[in-house]
């Protein structure tokens, strides 16, 4: 079985399925729509961009933050295959349990947020982290929760970026302005 293509990947997982009934019908729109708790299911050509720059391959180990509807998170386990894991995280309860009906796939994972805690460093090494929501600045706590050689892309400051680490520390590149909610450690 070849690997899907990102594009190949993202019909696959329908997005009708991860958008709550007042928005669905909005579907096909290449713009974020909301889906409740000040969230939104991110916008498609963005979630492509992003997928692109992560590189994801199967049999990947990959941790997916600010998952959200879920949606990123099936796109993430179709384009890993069944030997993949995919561990999703989200501090929204409800988007947990919304999610976690919406995902068909047994490898992929969502995790309630833990407050005060970025990522699920229980669960660390990452072969790839995407982030799905915008910090202030490079956040590190993420960082170490990648493998060497690992790559994690993020938005923070304004700016998508693209995290891989190495040997010797990390190696950062910025991929143009986005806009994303905001990356949150706690619950307000």
């Amino acid at each position: 079985m070849s690997t899907p293509s990102i594009p190949e990947a993202m019909r696959a997982q329908d997005r009708r399925r991860f958008l709550p009934p007042e928005v669905v019908a909005d579907y096909e729109l290449d713009a974020p729509l909301p889906i409740g708790f000040g969230q939104t299911n991110s916008q498609p050509s963005t979630v492509a961009a992003m997928l692109s720059l992560l590189e994801p391959f199967p049999g990947m180990r990959v941790l997916d933050v600010g998952s959200g509807s879920g949606w990123t998170s099936a796109i993430l386990g179709e384009l890993g295959g069944t030997d993949s894991s995919v561990s999703a995280v989200e501090l929204v309860p409800e988007l947990v349990e919304r999610s976690r009906a919406a995902i068909r796939q047994p490898w992929v994972r969502v995790h309630p947020a833990e407050p005060g805690t970025l990522g699920l460093p229980s669960l660390a090494p990452f072969d790839r982290i995407l982030v799905s929501a915008m910090a202030d600045d490079l956040p590190s706590e993420l960082v170490d929760q990648l493998t060497v050689d690992g790559v994690m892309v993020a938005p923070w400051a304004g700016a998508m970026h693209r995290v891989r680490r190495t040997d010797d520390g990390i190696d950062v590149t910025e991929h143009g302005g986005y806009r994303f909610v905001p990356l949150l450690h706690t619950r307000f």
